[in-house]
């Protein structure tokens, strides 16, 4: 008796690949595993991860799926969907996936600690900076060492482990900078000192805080250039400061302390500017400052430092957060420049200057750092002489306060800038004046280099050059004395 057999159900063809461009990083490994060459490798970067994507073509596919086994990033490669099925649902959108809702962070304030009042020292510059860095709560230090600088350092040494802090000798002043980012990462307050050489070679990491919107602070005690030049002072790093922070769209806050008290109030003012742009700011000493003893009084508090709530500081409230200075889509990275410039924009606020016998000056003396020490005594000698002199000493060279320079220079015709560089404080002032639409008076310059001081004699003598050729200029001109020359083209009608 012949048996009958029912036809089996038809299988369902099986799903051939399909490619989420976003979930593909490139291996290849999908391609070893097609026979029919269906796979192939990408030619074009995928915006979204700055990677590039295989190629699909179905046209020979049989369905195999060698390559969903081969494919080591889950959804890179799935199965396509029927018509009629539920489209995918990525893992991060799938209800049944998703995580319970973190709490938000949110920011912990600074709290301040009253001191002992009248505590009074006499510190070294480089040892004022580090005892400033402390009193604002500073307790991750990362440096490599080198002269005229070091004192800030080996002082940090000695007290950070004392405090529960944080000092780390880098490698390199490259790593020094790229301990700063995590560190600033997390949300806490972090420095270095260096000097001119080490400072260059941290650009591109302060291009990367400035891009990552991190705050830190750089203690830049200048010495002689190019090259490793000497240990002595020079103010020869002013266009890296102002102009050169790295590479793409960067600035920053940059002091010049002409004083060891100005050394600890402006590095604790440092961190307070740093953390509120989430920008570094940059310290400018020179070598003599770094090295020089003076008085220095202690402030009334010191800062206890809180979180801010955009810190990857590992919790749960923080875990979100992302700190990263690239943005792979062209308007994207557009738009964060647009950002960087509108804080830059609100920077200007932050200009700071110093301003002393300037209210009736016909001269002006413009100098910062050690070089405004001598400048002061130039302009009590001019007085003395006879001459109404004033000094102008921009205490922010990064944003330079032009308008309160714009003030000095109201009844001045002379303006004399005292500078130990090849004119790079000259620049910031044109620069500042030109934006600014100022018009400066005649300028007269009184520079040296190589770790060579302006004097104050110099600078008096310079102030008196200048006054006495704006003398010469407007003096009424002398008739010119006849000629009684025989040239017949002479042209001055005495010929015989």
């Amino acid at each position: 008796m012949a048996t009958t057999v029912e036809n089996p159900r038809p299988k369902a063809a099986k799903p051939k690949p399909h490619l989420e461009p976003d979930l593909c990083k490139g291996c290849l490994r999908c391609i070893e595993s097609c026979n029919h060459h269906c796979l192939m490798p990408g030619h074009e970067i995928d915006p979204r991860t700055g990677l590039i994507p295989i190629e699909v073509n179905l046209e020979n596919c049989t369905a195999c799926g060698l390559c969903f086994d081969a494919c080591p990033e889950p959804y890179g490669l799935r199965p396509e969907i029927p018509e009629g099925q539920p489209e995918f649902v990525r893992p991060e959108d799938a209800d049944h996936l998703k995580r319970p809702p973190r709490p938000k962070p949110q920011d912990v304030p600074d709290a301040l600690r009253e001191l002992p009042s009248g505590a009074t020292l006499v510190l070294k510059g480089n040892h004022a900076a580090a005892l400033g860095a402390l009193l604002a709560g500073c307790r991750h230090f990362y440096g490599y060492p080198i002269t005229p600088s070091t004192e800030g350092a080996e002082l940090l040494a000695r007290l950070l482990p004392k405090l529960g802090g944080v000092f780390l000798q880098a490698v390199s002043e490259v790593a020094t900078v790229n301990h700063m980012y995590g560190t600033a990462g997390a949300g806490k307050r972090t420095m270095t000192f260096t000097s001119s050489p080490g400072f260059s070679l941290m650009l591109e990491g302060v291009s990367y805080m400035i891009g990552a919107e991190l705050p830190g602070v750089f203690v830049n005690v200048m010495r002689g250039g190019p090259g490793l030049g000497n240990i002595a002072p020079e103010q020869a790093d002013i266009k890296l400061a102002c102009r050169g922070l790295g590479h793409g769209n960067t600035h920053a806050i940059a002091f010049a302390p002409s004083t060891p008290q100005e050394m600890l109030d402006l590095t604790r003012l440092a961190f307070d500017l740093s953390f509120a742009y989430r920008n570094p700011v940059v310290i400018l000493a020179d070598g003599y400052l770094g090295q020089m003893t003076g008085r220095v009084e202690l402030p009334k508090a010191l800062t206890q430092p809180g979180l801010p709530k955009w810190a990857v500081s590992g919790d749960a409230s923080h875990r979100d957060n992302l700190i990263s200075s690239i943005f792979l889509a062209e308007a994207d990275l557009e738009a964060h420049n647009r950002h960087l410039d509108d804080k830059y924009a609100r920077m200007a606020r932050e200009a700071r200057s110093e301003r002393w016998q300037c209210d009736d000056a016909e001269v002006v003396i413009v100098a910062c750092n050690t070089p405004a020490r001598m400048a002061r005594g130039a302009v009590a000698e001019l007085r003395q002489r006879g001459v109404k002199a004033g000094l102008f000493r921009p205490i922010t060279l990064w944003p330079f306060p032009i308008d309160a320079l714009a003030e000095a220079l109201s009844g001045a015709s002379r303006l004399v800038i005292a500078e130990a560089s090849s004119g790079q404080l000259e620049d910031e002032v044109r620069l500042a004046a030109s934006h600014a639409g100022l018009a400066l008076p005649p300028i007269a310059a009184v520079r040296h280099s190589g770790g060579v001081l302006p004097q104050q004699d110099e600078i008096v003598a310079g102030a008196l050059a200048a006054l006495a050729r704006e003398a010469s200029a407007t003096a009424a001109p002398r008739p010119a004395a006849p000629c009684d020359c025989s040239d017949p083209d002479c042209g001055c009608g005495d010929e015989e």
